[in-house]
């Protein structure tokens, strides 16, 4: 693995992602190109009997989704058992034979030929997308995947974009033009592919993560196996849902923005283009700031940023769009944008532009925990139960949409509808999968209470079991360790803060594990380190105070011997830790032994740090020799 980038764009200039990244990025302009243009053809300038033009959109567009539907499972078993850049080379050979075909249809205006390319187009992005997603992680590190993943979330938005803007105006061209439209628009979408193709050539080989895998080629049982392995994980099902609800959300407004510009905006098919960039660079700009708001890790933290964001935009869009006046004329770009109701319609566009970019803070770090998260050996096969899902909840989103229009709701009504939907189905994941909530709280810390930085942090182990030994300072010290891993951790912890109201409740929700003293309650004593070592047995990471409680005078208690007690069971690495400048807090015991009295002692963004130091070998281990090294970080600060 190469050492981590700089920044997301220095990804740019690696072979190991460069190349992958512009054959996506010429992949997704290709299908948007010739599926754009065909729609225009249909729409405008042929005359087909079976598909009106009112029809020929949703036609495509379902012509273009079924591979998802029917292929997927087989994709992601391929991406599973297969090299991936031999995979993706592939794919482009075939997108190359499918234009072929697409240049004869263009050529003959045969639309039955045109319809069998957009379902190739369909299934070359069915094939392409579980290769996408499982190939990133093996070669990416934790510290990349969040980057990566924004970077590849905005290539493919600009490249929906492109691919519309360069097919509608490859079919405005006259046909006595030196290239007629339908002629230009073939010899492009060919371009495309086999640009496509050139680039492939330089991924590098990515190994096969289960190459002993028989490939079940029955779509319908494979998929519903998909599903079952997926479910087998909650965090990462539960992940997958809301991955799959961001893309039944962005579904429903895209499909309204023609239907939007031009009976609630009343402007001109111009404007309904504006809205597509608007909504796409919005998309991109938030899948960029996740790396620099999450400091280069996959934090899921973000995730409650976005969603709440995605539902206060679009109810504000609610209502910045209701009652504005009809002109006698369709209003054009520079009206819309510079007339009399500039505002009204600035209000809309900026409404758009964040809906879409706390969108991009709501899924990128999804994707990435789910490539972190998953076994290498089922990670594309996880994927593409999840591209199934998606396209199941994107012909939700049409019927739900249209179900509403036919119910007499207008355009921002549906809008509406939709976004507190969102804050339904947000509140509803966050409680079932905590570790939403809980990293959010410990982004929210980190990023508007405290000032917090991490030093070190590679000797937190990336996977593997191991114990993390920290000094107690403050009550909220397990929410500024978990803000520092990207993995989760299960804390050991006083019976007593069970009994704290607000904090009691979010350490239950986070299975954090009460101990009491043996001699006060011998059956919890016991139970805590039965559970401690399930954590462990599992592979999980294990967080233990050694001093007992918090400290009273800010200064290091001497290390109790339930470390000890575990690692007779369980010899794993242990991590020291120490939590540095929370003393003094409003979280610390600093007033007379009680804390949380004073909430403006210090103000905030108070700079407060970790420092972790390498792990010690279990055999090496000794509270002394624990407190020795957690002592030595806090003099280091």
């Amino acid at each position: 693995m190469a050492d981590p980038h700089p920044n997301q764009f220095a990804l740019l200039s690696q072979r190991r992602f460069a190349p992958f990244f512009w054959t996506q990025f010429l992949g997704a302009a290709n299908d948007n190109v010739f599926k754009f243009a065909f729609t225009m053809l249909v729409t405008y300038r042929l005359s087909v009997s079976w598909m009106p033009p009112a029809m020929a959109g949703l036609v495509i567009g379902a012509v273009f989704i079924a591979p998802f539907l029917l292929f997927s499972a087989t994709a992601g078993q391929l991406a599973d058992k297969y090299d991936k850049a031999m995979l993706a080379r592939m794919v482009k050979n075939l997108e190359i034979g499918i234009m072929v075909l697409g240049a004869a249809g263009l050529f003959t205006t045969n639309v039955p030929l045109l319809l069998f390319c957009i379902f190739g187009l369909g299934l070359h992005s069915t094939l392409f997308g579980p290769v996408k997603y499982a190939y990133l992680p093996q070669h990416l590190g934790e510290r990349e995947l969040t980057g990566g993943n924004g970077m590849i979330e905005m290539g493919t938005f600009v490249a929906i974009l492109l691919g519309n803007v360069v097919g509608g105006i490859l079919v405005s061209l006259p046909e006595d033009h030196w290239l007629p439209s339908a002629r230009a628009v073939a010899f492009a979408s060919l371009a495309l592919a086999v640009a496509g193709r050139v680039v492939a050539q330089w991924i590098p080989a990515t190994a096969a993560t289960a190459p002993g895998l028989v490939v079940n080629w029955n779509p319908f049982s494979e998929t519903w196996r998909n599903l079952k392995l997926a479910h087998e994980q909650v965090v990462l099902f539960r992940s997958i849902l809301g991955i799959s609800w961001m893309w039944f959300f962005g579904a429903a407004f895209l499909s309204l923005f023609p239907a939007f510009a031009k009976d609630v905006l009343h402007g001109n098919e111009h404007v309904a283009s504006l809205l597509l960039v608007v909504f796409s660079v919005g998309i991109g700009i938030g899948s960029l700031l996740c790396e620099t708001l999450s400091r280069r890790h996959v934090e899921i933290g973000l995730v409650p940023v976005g969603a709440f964001g995605m539902t206060v935009f679009a109810v504000d869009l609610y209502f910045a769009a209701r009652g504005l006046p009809a002109p006698a004329a369709a209003w054009t770009i520079g009206q819309f944008t510079a007339g009399p109701e500039a505002w009204a319609h600035w209000r809309v566009l900026m409404d758009l532009a964040l809906l879409a970019l706390f969108a991009g803070l709501y899924s990128v770090p999804m994707y990435a925990l789910i490539q972190l998260r998953a076994q290498p050996s089922h990670r594309a096969r996880i994927i593409a139960a999840n591209n199934i899902l998606n396209a199941l909840f994107m012909i939700a989103s049409a019927l739900g949409v249209g179900l509403l229009l036919k119910l007499g709701f207008t355009i921002p009504e549906v809008f509406l509808v939709v976004g507190l939907l969102n804050a339904v189905v947000a509140v509803y994941i966050f409680l079932l999968v905590p570790e939403y909530l809980l990293r959010f709280l410990a982004w929210v810390l980190t990023h508007l209470v405290y000032r917090f930085r991490v030093r070190g942090e590679a000797h937190i182990p990336a996977e593997g079991a191991a114990i993390l030994v920290s000094n107690h300072v403050s009550f909220v010290d397990a929410v500024l360790l978990m803000a520092a891993s990207p993995r989760p951790i299960r804390f050991i912890m006083d019976h007593r803060i069970f009994a704290i109201p607000v904090l009691g409740w979010l350490f239950r929700l986070g299975k954090a594990i009460p101990i009491a003293p043996q001699r006060e309650d011998p059956a919890t004593y016991e139970r805590a380190f039965a559970e401690a070592r399930k954590v462990l047995d599992e592979g999980d990471l294990l967080c233990i105070f050694p001093e007992g409680g918090l400290t009273r005078d800010g200064e290091l208690a001497e290390f109790k011997g339930g470390v000890m007690k575990v690692l007779a069971t369980h010899p794993v690495p242990v991590v020291p830790l120490a939590l540095t400048n929370l003393w003094g807090s409003f979280f610390s015991r600093v007033e007379k032994g009680v804390a949380m009295v004073k909430p403006f002692r210090r103000g905030l963004f108070t700079p407060v740090g970790l420092a972790a130091g390498p792990a010690v070998p279990a055999a090496e281990v000794s509270p002394a020799l624990l407190r020795e090294r957690v002592a030595g970080l806090l003099q280091q600060g």
